[in-house]
């Protein structure tokens, strides 16, 4: 199980799955928040997995990205 603060993969979403960051656990649920911003979402932690290099470096410029367009 990836740890908080770290990109993780619902596999629940297709092939690819949805990428997310780990905001929290709590039981056997684990709460995803989307990169770039956007809702969270709850996920069965038997369905979580951790995100390859390859899918934390677009997750990462995403959230880069986003940072840049935010009003300073």
């Amino acid at each position: 199980m990836p740890a908080a603060g770290a990109f993780a993969v619902d596999g629940r979403d297709g092939r690819d799955g949805r990428v997310g960051r780990v905001v929290e656990r709590s039981g056997d649920q684990v709460r995803l928040r989307p990169p770039g911003g956007g809702p969270e979402w709850v996920c069965p932690a038997e369905d979580v997995r951790p995100a390859s290099p390859g899918v934390v470096l677009r997750a990462r410029v995403t959230e880069i990205n986003r940072e840049g367009q935010l009003p300073r």
